[in-house]
């Protein structure tokens, strides 16, 4: 008996060392909460990666499979390696761009798409190694560091308010949800306990109100119980080194590859700092210490996940409910990743857990992350107004990427105009021209 609590004090002094616990004023408990609640917001991925790449001709089965062991993978290697509370998985918005754009547009066989993301791999890593990322990330005005922190805010909350079906957008108009909807009663149900439990300070208050919203769902008839429980994951095969590099060399995708690239690099650094101000891990310049080690971790994985046939993966943004939860180190991103790993073979749990029940969290986490916006200089209008038009463009255009761009070129634009181009840096201008080359091509 003594041995074994010897044992497991040995353990756990480890794990205090490892995760640096104490520094970061959290704990174990609090840690596997917080990549619990990481999970549970992003588990949708499961199901709604196999539904866009079924569009592009890939077998379901295997990109679930691929999904999960991707996710678990380089999230417990992120966690590890940068002991960063964040959860990678398949990238939104890159896998819409490869199945409904490219394959089902006829442009290219899924393939050449997963070549094009190879190569955009190899892109990122090149950058990240030879440091060029960082530069570009020291780069950007610290007010638009914070103003990338809000829109990542304003997008999460976007993402709650139509999982939840409180808000659809039909013909470009949008519409409010209607309370004879289940989902909509579901999703503002748990949005008041959400609320309630967070601001009274109850510890995991984000995961026991996704908990408490999923039992809720039951007699509205949203939450689905499973016939069962366990299921052997199938095989990967029919997706896996299928990529087809060579193909996707041509000069004329060169702007289709480029377009995944500035897509997952502006994505990812948006997450990156918004959920980082969201934990306090920034410095006094809006920067995050050592954010070649999350981006070196994000390059890898784009490159060995074209490899088994997956689009774009990277640090996801609902990351930002693991640190609402009390996450601050790898522990919570390594427990998001077992999760991933006991989804391979319980699928069926996955499926219990509705949108309408994680729906609440999002829009409660993006609200919290818009207190960013006090640290937005709002005297200078040729700060502000940049700033601003990072937040409109990303929630407007439902891009994060096109809201950062669009940010960083009206910066420039702004000082030249108004006589203060003395004040941009030589890296900024310079990224500016690419990112001019993104719109045109995109």
């Amino acid at each position: 008996m003594e041995k074994t609590l010897n044992n497991n004090c040995t353990s756990l002094s480890f794990i205090e060392r490892k995760f640096k616990l104490k520094e970061h004023d959290t704990s174990i408990s609090t840690e596997i909460t917080a990549g619990i609640t990481t999970f549970m917001t992003m588990a949708y991925i499961l199901i709604v990666q196999p539904m866009f790449m079924s569009a592009a001709g890939m077998d379901t089965g295997a990109v679930t499979v691929v999904t999960a062991i991707l996710s678990a993978a380089f999230s417990i290697i992120m966690g590890l390696y940068t002991n960063r509370p964040f959860a990678m998985a398949p990238a939104m918005g890159g896998n819409a761009f490869l199945a409904y754009t490219l394959v089902a547009g006829g442009m290219v066989t899924w393939q050449v798409g997963m070549g094009m993301v190879f190569m955009s791999g190899i892109a990122f890593l090149l950058l990240t190694i030879f440091g060029l990322r960082g530069i570009i990330v020291t780069a950007i005005p610290k007010n638009l560091k914070f103003a990338i922190g809000v829109a990542v805010g304003f997008f999460i909350a976007m993402v709650g308010f139509k999982n939840g079906n409180l808000m659809t957008i039909k013909d470009g108009t949008i519409l409010m949800g209607s309370l004879t909807d289940p989902r909509t009663i579901m999703s503002l149900t748990g949005l008041v306990i959400t609320i309630a439990l967070v601001l009274n300070r109850v510890k995991g208050g984000v995961l026991i109100a996704i908990l408490v919203t999923t039992v809720i769902g039951i007699p509205l008839g949203v939450t689905k119980i499973p016939t069962s429980f366990f299921s052997m994951p199938p095989s990967i095969m029919p997706i896996a080194f299928k990529l087809n590099i060579m193909d996707s060399l041509k000069w004329s995708f060169i702007p289709l590859v480029f377009t995944f690239f500035v897509g997952d690099f502006f994505s990812t650094l948006a997450t990156l700092l918004g959920v980082s101000a969201q934990a306090n891990l920034l410095d006094e310049d809006g920067n995050l210490p050592e954010i070649d080690k999350p981006f070196l971790v994000d390059s890898i994985a784009t490159i060995v996940g074209a490899i088994l046939g997956s689009t774009t993966i990277t640090t996801f943004l609902e990351s930002a409910a693991g640190v609402e939860a009390g996450g601050r180190t790898g522990l919570t991103a390594i427990t998001t990743g077992i999760c991933f790993i006991i989804t391979i073979f319980l699928t069926p749990i996955v499926y219990i857990i509705p949108s309408a029940a994680t729906a609440p969290a999002l829009i409660f986490i993006g609200i919290l992350m818009m207190t960013s916006m006090k640290f937005i200089d709002m005297e200078d209008l040729t700060e502000f107004v940049p700033a601003i038009i990072t937040i409109m463009f990303t929630v407007f255009t439902d891009n994060m990427a096109t809201g950062m761009s669009i940010g960083i070129l009206s910066h420039v634009v702004i000082k030249i105009v108004t006589g203060k181009w003395r004040e941009l840096n030589l890296p900024i201008i310079i990224l500016s021209i690419p990112l001019v080359m993104y719109f045109v091509f995109l």
